[in-house]
């Protein structure tokens, strides 16, 4: 590393790409002490009062569900080795917690979200900027799993959604925010390669 700056690095990609799996494995090449990860997802607005159903008329791909600002803001405080609490999100009830989850000024900042490259706010606090592209029959089979497995869904919610709202916001703010990215990687590849590939990227900052 360059400096002793902390080094905010954006990992986007659509819903089921791997964002997740791809920061878990950054982290672990830097260590815990030296890496934090933020996701997009910690700051969905509270939506349980106009939750209808699975697929219904919420549309959580859509950049207005999310509190940009206040990710945005606690991006630069991080920057300024300022601690943070973030929010955390309850996907079962669409909720917000009472509890927040603290977050310290490390040396790497990685934020993974599918929207966080499309938002203005955001998008001159990243130093890298890595899209990770996969294709759509690929995501959909992931999100199914991970939808029906930790956040109790049914797979008929889930087509559903991923039909009338998933797919048409990926085309709309998603695969064209790729342009903003440094880097852009196949999600289909091997995982560890990819990580060790971003990790020497990041180094050279």
């Amino acid at each position: 590393m360059s400096d002793n700056t902390c080094k905010i690095i954006a990992i986007s990609g659509g819903s089921g790409s791997g964002k997740t799996t791809l920061a878990n494995n950054i982290m672990a090449l830097f260590g815990e002490k030296e890496c934090e990860i933020i996701s997009q997802d910690n700051y969905y607005i509270d939506l349980s009062k106009n939750f209808d159903h699975d697929g219904g008329s919420l549309n959580f791909d859509h950049p207005e569900m999310l509190e940009f600002s206040l990710l945005a803001t606690h991006l630069k405080n991080l920057k300024e080795k300022k601690e943070v609490q973030i929010p955390t999100y309850d996907f079962s009830t669409h909720s917000r917690k009472n509890e927040t989850k603290k977050i310290n000024p490390t040396k790497i900042i990685l934020v993974d979200g599918i929207l966080i490259l499309n938002s203005k706010e955001l998008i001159d606090l990243f130093d890298l900027k890595i899209f990770i592209d996969v294709s759509d029959n690929i995501r959909l089979e992931r999100r199914m799993f991970r939808d029906i497995n930790e956040r109790e869904r049914t797979s008929e919610g889930i087509i559903k959604q991923w039909e009338n709202q998933v797919l048409p916001m990926h085309k709309k703010y998603v695969e064209t925010s790729a342009k903003f990215a440094n880097i852009i990687i196949s999600g289909e590849n091997g995982i560890k390669e990819n990580a060790k590939e971003i990790y020497l990227k990041i180094n050279k900052l």
